[in-house]
């Protein structure tokens, strides 16, 4: 019987990703990956309560129960990583860092080693044979997360979810009685919960106040509380009262400026082509050609064309992407919707 290691955060998908395993056929062991336990002012890491709520749904599930502490290098792999990111000017996402280091990484060579032959997760994704593909739910889909993950890593992989849409997910918990069934989802940074980025980041980072200025006029607008706060196209946080809303159009870490127009066409705002820094690719690395493209979670797959030059890789979009911060991942897709992966704007 295959043995398999399921990642259970105490939510609603894992829950229901292990209660299917379990029926599927599996020898399930429930593992509770315990990645921050650090309390923020004002917000009580929510830790203890989601270890408690996975524990109880593998009680319910009558599979064994582990818990993997992996708070250090989370800390150093993610956590760091996304701060540094931040000082740097740039908008790093963290949930693609936590899947490339942690969850497909050190939580499959752990389970590996303890007795595992696969591990599965409560994503939203397919995969086959050690390609990624888009999930059922389009609305959903998860890969755009999940583009730095291994070829040879997900061969070891079950995405229980994938072929399943959020709706029916939740009616399949409450049908099954798990634990979790109603719980809601968590917002906020992947690893603490309700807290938002911007308080987060005032736990690690100094800063200080500085100005807004219009990127036309020259005009000092106001004062912000820290350029590393704003990111490219922010509406919100600007607290510049009256008129048209002004848009962040770009930002000096150096001189601590945040740059706003209130033209939505500033060609700050758009861009149609992307260099990517560190490429990475689940397989072989596609050849020159056209493909199609995510810019961000949740955008639409729009055509590019991909070219390898000199200077590495040119992503060349049909039409130009607005907000595309410095930081942020360009994932790319096959016409098959196989995810074949992607690399990060600088």
């Amino acid at each position: 019987m295959t043995r398999v290691y399921v990642g259970m955060s105490g939510g609603v998908d894992s829950s229901l990703a292990a209660a299917l395993l379990v029926e599927q056929g599996y020898d399930v062991t429930g593992v509770y990956m315990k990645n921050w336990s650090q309390d923020l002012p004002g917000m009580k890491c929510p830790w203890a309560d989601d270890l408690a709520d996975a524990k109880r749904v593998a009680v319910q599930l009558g599979i064994d129960f582990k818990v993997f502490d992996f708070e250090a290098e989370y800390k150093q792999k993610v956590v760091d990583y996304m701060v540094d990111e931040y000082k740097a000017g740039r908008t790093p996402n963290p949930d693609i860092m936590c899947n490339q280091e942690v969850k497909f990484k050190l939580f499959l060579e752990t389970a590996l080693a303890d007795g595992a032959d696969m591990i599965a997760t409560g994503h939203y994704a397919r995969v086959t044979e050690g390609k990624l593909k888009l999930a059922a739910d389009d609305n959903k889909d998860q890969t755009y997360f999940l583009y730095r993950v291994t070829g040879e890593a997900l061969r070891r992989v079950i995405f229980p979810l994938g072929e399943y849409a959020k709706s029916e997910v939740r009616d399949m918990a409450k049908a099954r009685g798990l634990w979790t069934a109603t719980k809601k989802e968590s917002m906020g940074v992947c690893f603490v919960g309700a807290v938002g980025m911007r308080e987060f980041l005032g736990e690690y980072v100094t800063t200080k106040p500085g100005d807004v200025i219009d990127a036309q006029t020259g005009k000092v607008l106001g004062r912000h509380d820290g350029a590393i706060f704003y990111t490219l196209g922010q509406r919100h946080g600007l607290d510049i009262g009256g008129g048209l809303p002004y848009y962040v159009v770009g930002k000096d870490m150096e001189k601590n400026e945040v740059y706003a127009s209130t033209q939505l066409q500033d060609e700050a705002m758009w861009q149609k082509e992307f260099r990517l820094s560190d490429p990475h690719w689940i397989n072989d690395a596609p050849d020159d050609g056209e493909y199609r493209i995510r810019v961000r979670h949740r955008a639409p797959l729009v055509s590019a064309a991909l070219v390898y030059d000199e200077q590495g890789v040119l992503v060349r979009l049909s039409e130009p992407q607005r907000a595309v911060a410095a930081g942020q991942s360009i994932v790319v897709y096959a016409s098959d919707d196989e995810c074949l992966g992607g690399g990060i704007i600088r």
